[in-house]
């Protein structure tokens, strides 16, 4: 497990040549890539969002392509459309910008409903299908969505079963002090990922995907995850709970952690660790306790602090 730690720490570390400050977001994008999640980011513009998508697929020697999503934007102008070869006479299918490893989708709640579900399918079964023929995405794919929470017109609010589809929903924040005079020195006119150089290959994040399933996962820890499932189906605090896509994905998030600490079993810390980024965009709450993501947060955070943690 050596060897697999050094790998995840030389990629990390990779990462942070271009992301100042933010060890934790970084572990929780490498996390996703390795649990074969998407991830949604909720933040200010400004922070560094691009940068981090960019920094990860040139990290990993992973395609990337980014799509701005606005409200006239259509969902051919995403998956591809077939056109007619006029030499041939036969229609051929061109593809769109999702064709990649790591897709960007900058601000997806400005398209339009039609549009932003034109990625389920994508999202969920790495193919699209155009004109009932089904065509494969590259692996790994990745969605990297981002969304200004601050930001309301013009905008489409992602529903329920769209932010589902979400691995993890993360926020980067503004940096520290130290952290933001350093970005002040080292990047000026050129762009944080010009000096990123590939320390993993395809093949290599592949392998590191299939060992995520091999990391064992002990009968109490499965346990510990039902509680804090069972908890957000509190119908008194919550109007919805977590699926059991949502449990499924917050143990594998904690055997991916497990495997980048370097271990092949899990441990209640990585449940603990992983539970508010992986479940908060999952549940809703009671309209009268208000709010959405940091009143989200906190009710997981609640359940967390009462759940008892297996020994």
């Amino acid at each position: 497990m050596s060897d697999i730690n050094h790998k995840t720490e030389k990629l990390e570390k990779n990462i942070q040549r271009a992301i100042k400050g933010k060890p934790e977001v970084i572990r929780a994008v490498i996390i996703g890539l390795l649990s074969q999640g998407h991830i949604l980011i909720e933040d200010v513009p400004g922070v560094g969002k691009t940068t981090l998508a960019q920094a990860l697929a040139r990290s990993t020697e992973l395609t990337f392509k980014r799509i701005q999503f606005t409200s006239d934007l259509l969902p051919t102008d995403i998956i591809g459309v077939s056109v007619l070869n006029q030499r041939t006479g036969e229609f051929e299918f061109k593809s769109g910008p999702v064709f990649a490893n790591v897709v960007l989708i900058d601000e997806i709640n400005r398209a339009t409903p039609k549009t932003q579900s034109a990625l389920l399918e994508a999202m969920s079964e790495a193919r699209v299908t155009v004109e009932g023929r089904s065509y494969p995405l590259p692996r790994p794919f990745m969605v990297i969505a981002t969304q200004n929470p601050l930001e309301y017109h013009g905008t489409f609010p992602l529903p329920e079963n769209q932010l589902d589809r979400f691995f993890m929903r993360v926020s980067i924040g503004y940096p520290d002090r130290e952290s933001e005079k350093e970005i002040l020195i080292k990047f000026g006119a050129g762009r944080a990922w010009d000096w990123i150089e590939p320390v993993m290959t395809q093949e290599e994040v592949f392998s590191l995907q299939g060992m995520v399933d091999k990391v064992k996962v002990d009968d109490t820890i499965l346990d510990y995850i039902l509680a804090i499932i069972k908890e957000t189906r509190n119908k008194k605090v919550f109007e919805l709970g977590v699926s059991p896509r949502g449990a499924i994905a917050l143990k594998r998030a904690a055997q991916a952690r497990a495997l980048i600490e370097g271990r092949n079993y899990t441990i209640p810390d990585n449940v603990k660790e992983m539970a508010v980024s992986v479940l908060a965009h999952r549940v809703l709450l009671k309209l009268e306790r208000g709010g959405r993501k940091e009143a989200e947060e906190n009710a997981l955070m609640e359940i967390l602090s009462r759940v008892p943690v297996p020994v």
